[in-house]
């Protein structure tokens, strides 16, 4: 064999071998890479749906979450956003996490009707959603959240307490939720339950968006059209619409019982001052911590089903795993044996300057 040829031979071997490293080590990061998109990565999303109208979201979901996320799996983290009141903006949140690698995403959805499409597509790439406080559409792999309709029904017995024994003889105003929410709707439906034929009539009903500066414009509408003595209470679908509803009442000369939810501190301090008749608090806690072992149990591939001890139906899938938790009503006679009981405010945080002489006058100190 010449000189010439032997090198032809050497270059040709080497520039094999070359090509079958360069091979193995594209394989070798093709492998960590699908290592890392198969799950076995230790973040777990959290998508919020805003906090403009309630508090609620940065208080207390978001803190409790992540301390339950930390407690079941410590070597595991959140990684959080919050859509502002953005659907298109939770969207890109979502989108993101995929990319991430992310394998569980806790959703609560800003607009839950819009879901459907993310929800398949991240389930197509073996990432699970667990639906928090509002019902996603879409194959979501559980669902944490309370008996919304029961919600509704005790919001609506709430409001005929307030009235008292002239509640059939009372008309009432309604001011719900935003339509594109499902809870908003189960609340409605739960409220009706309970109301319809128990008060005179429903005399204005429509939707406040969730938003406080809709609420109020919408029971501005109200008083313009039934004037100052055409109904005696309102139904308010949540805390922050209340507040905006009740300054409005209050600007017209008007007081009726006004009910929310969400068990705001500002809410529990309109009770305590006699402004807002009632709310209904949804202990977050509890939700948050199922919500959080939902999450885990998915990541690490447990039955939900220890932890999911009902199921539910949405408008495109059924049989949803789900925990639903009970709420309850607030009014000044059990506000220590509620919200302060269960370590959601002290006497103090309710009892600032401005709220003190009504404080003592409830028995809360």
């Amino acid at each position: 064999m010449n000189a010439r040829l032997r090198r032809v031979i050497v270059s040709t071997a080497g520039l094999a071998l070359a090509l079958s490293m360069t091979a193995a080590c594209g394989k070798a990061g093709g492998d960590k890479k699908d290592s890392a998109a198969s799950g076995d990565n230790k973040s777990i999303g959290l998508l919020l749906p805003e906090n403009a109208s309630s508090v609620r979201y940065e208080s207390f979901d978001k803190p409790f979450i992540e301390a339950k996320v930390k407690s079941l799996c410590a070597d595991c983290k959140v990684l959080y956003n919050n859509a502002e009141g953005s659907a298109a903006k939770q969207k890109q949140q979502f989108d993101t996490l995929i990319a991430q690698g992310v394998k569980v995403i806790v959703l609560d959805a800003f607009d839950a009707t819009s879901t459907e499409s993310w929800v398949k597509e991240a389930a197509a790439k073996g990432v699970k959603v667990v639906a928090y406080d509002r019902l996603a559409t879409g194959p979501v792999a559980a669902y944490a959240s309370f008996d919304n309709e029961k919600v509704g029904e005790l919001q609506g017995q709430a409001l005929l307490d307030a009235l008292g024994p002239q509640a059939p003889d009372d008309n009432i105003v309604m001011i719900n939720g935003d339509e594109a929410d499902p809870n908003a709707a189960q609340f409605k439906a739960g409220a009706h339950k309970i109301l319809d034929g128990k008060v005179k009539k429903v005399v204005y009903e429509q939707s406040g968006e969730w938003k406080p500066t809709v609420a109020g414009q919408k029971i501005g509408a109200a008083i313009t059209q039934l004037g100052k003595d055409g109904f005696q209470g309102v139904y308010s679908a949540n805390d922050g619409m209340a507040g905006a509803i009740i300054t409005q009442l209050q600007g017209a000369g008007i007081k009726v019982p006004v009910g929310g939810q969400d068990a705001g501190l500002d809410a529990v301090q309109r009770i305590v001052n006699g402004d807002q008749a009632y709310t209904i608090y949804k202990a977050y806690k509890p939700l948050a911590d199922s919500a959080a072992e939902l999450a885990v149990d998915l990541l690490q591939g447990k039955d939900v089903k220890t932890v999911a001890t009902t199921t539910v139906d949405s408008s495109t899938d059924k049989n949803i795993p789900a925990k639903l938790l009970d709420a309850k009503i607030v009014t000044k006679a059990n506000i220590k044996d509620t919200v302060i009981a269960d370590g959601l405010y002290k006497a103090t945080d309710i009892c600032t300057a401005d709220y003190a002489a009504a404080c003592t006058t409830a028995g809360l100190k």
